[in-house]
């Protein structure tokens, strides 16, 4: 009988093992309000030791580049592009091609015009990380960004 329960508990425990999805990439959000009519939105990703995230300027024929998207909106209306800082650029032989992305940190930028004394910014973001050993596949994320 221990014998038939300490199986149960193994096959249990791989299960759990196999059943684990990697998510090397958290996203936190914020917004700061620059004066009565325009604001800017703050997209952060914390990326795991060892991953990188690619950026919004990615050549064809590489990775999926992150890319932010926003359905039009009756609050706000968008001020130019998002806004990234330097990449990394490296040549990948997974792409066979030079490519750009980001390690440990990065903060997204978009400035809104507010039609409203207050907004909430919403849509989706797309994004593609890697490490070393593998490239996971794409991942969506919807955001939904309060500005005060």
């Amino acid at each position: 009988m221990k014998k038939l329960f300490f199986l149960i508990v193994l096959a249990c425990f791989s299960v759990s093992l196999q059943a684990q999805i990697l998510h090397p990439v958290k996203w936190s959000y914020a917004a700061k309000k620059l004066n009565a009519t325009e604001a800017v939105v703050f997209f952060k990703a914390t990326v795991d030791e060892g991953w990188h995230l690619y950026s919004q300027n990615v050549g064809e024929g590489g990775p999926v580049k992150t890319t932010f998207t926003f359905p039009a909106s009756a609050e706000y209306t968008l001020i130019g592009k998002t806004a990234e800082p330097k990449p990394i650029t490296k040549f990948e032989k997974a792409f066979n091609m030079p490519v750009s992305y980001f390690e440990k940190e990065v903060i997204f930028q978009q400035k809104v015009k507010l039609k409203k004394g207050a907004a909430t910014v919403k849509g989706t973001l797309e994004y593609m990380t890697c490490n070393d050993k593998q490239c996971l596949p794409p991942d969506d994320v919807e955001f939904s960004i309060p500005v005060k």
